[in-house]
């Protein structure tokens, strides 16, 4: 195992250049679901590397409910263990367990409650829900696996924007729906619990998600600046409004609006998931898929090392 079964812990850092190059290099949708596939894998490897740093510094504690075998001097020799680190990464899974729980907990209790409210407020099949409300929000409810999602927008929010605007704000949320942006959006948040340094990944598959559907919104319009437009003055509106539900895609969602009304005022991202070779972006991305890569072979490599000695020491 070795000094192994520590790098899926620091390897997350090979991801961070390319959270940022991604925005600027992919189409909004390959950086999303790059980023998002690099977050889950690194995280489990993360995971699974606590888990065994806990076991094998652990193993030699009086009272611990492994098989005594595994505290064999023979054993210890051959697996590089310390109690205070073990114990210390079973305590940090611990905490990272709790965190992933209670973000998953948090994040179905909105969607129920927010189905179940707008239901009772706006009862009925169609996927757009008209709350009069005159704050300015609009956001992608999912949906369960019984009923589709629905886009919930305000009187508010409406009455700033002109009917093409509306029409370009729709077809955004829309995206979100048909895209499922929840889940990378979840998938990235719960990456970012067990492992800290994947969290910039998170807002960058956050970035990526509004400019997908940014893109799909201007596609259906026909007219990029309707969309841009729409994008300004949505924000602006917003501004001073209440967060309602920040767990799901938002068309005026907090962050670098800015960027967003460039990309659309800017010709089409060319519609590639992996940026080219020889270009800042194409080496980060080489750097991070060798991260990841290295990441799931060490907590491999460590794992199947310690499989192999316990099961030579352990009776049947």
């Amino acid at each position: 195992m070795d000094v192994f079964v520590f790098l899926p812990l620091i390897l997350p850092l090979t991801a961070l250049p390319i959270a940022r190059l991604t925005e600027q290099h992919l189409h909004p949708r390959g950086a999303a679901r790059l980023l998002t596939g690099i977050s889950i894998a690194m995280a489990l490897c993360s995971a699974v590397s606590l888990g065994l740093i806990g076991v094998v510094g652990t193993a030699q504690i009086p009272g611990n409910p492994l098989p005594d075998s595994w505290s064999d001097p023979e054993v210890r020799a051959a697996l590089p263990y310390h109690e205070t680190v073990g114990t210390a990464a079973l305590l940090v899974l611990a905490v990272v367990l709790l965190a992933v729980g209670r973000t998953l907990v948090r994040h179905l209790r909105i969607r129920a409650r927010a189905r179940r409210a707008l239901g009772r407020a706006l009862p009925g099949s169609s996927d757009v829900a008209l709350l009069p409300d005159p704050a300015p929000y609009a956001y992608a409810l999912p949906g369960s696996p019984r009923s589709p999602g629905r886009v919930v927008v305000s009187t508010g929010m409406l009455a700033g924007l002109d009917e093409d605007e509306r029409a370009a704000l729709l077809a955004h949320e829309r995206a979100h729906l048909t895209h499922r942006h929840h889940r990378h959006l979840l998938a990235t948040q719960l990456a970012g619990c067990v492992n800290p340094f994947l969290r910039p990944l998170q807002r960058a598959v956050a970035y990526s998600a509004e400019r997908w559907a940014d893109e799909e919104s201007a596609q259906a319009v026909g007219d990029r600046r309707i969309t841009a437009r729409a994008v300004a003055r949505a924000a602006l509106a917003s501004h001073r409004a209440p967060d309602a539900y920040p767990a799901f895609p938002a068309f005026a969602a907090p962050g670098p609006v800015p960027r967003r009304v460039a990309a659309l005022l800017g010709p089409v991202p060319t519609a590639r998931n992996w940026p080219p070779a020889r270009t800042p972006a194409g080496l980060a991305a080489l750097v991070a898929a060798l991260g990841t890569a290295a990441s799931a072979l060490s907590a491999l490599n460590a794992a199947i090392a310690l499989l192999l000695i316990l099961k030579a020491v352990t009776p049947l």
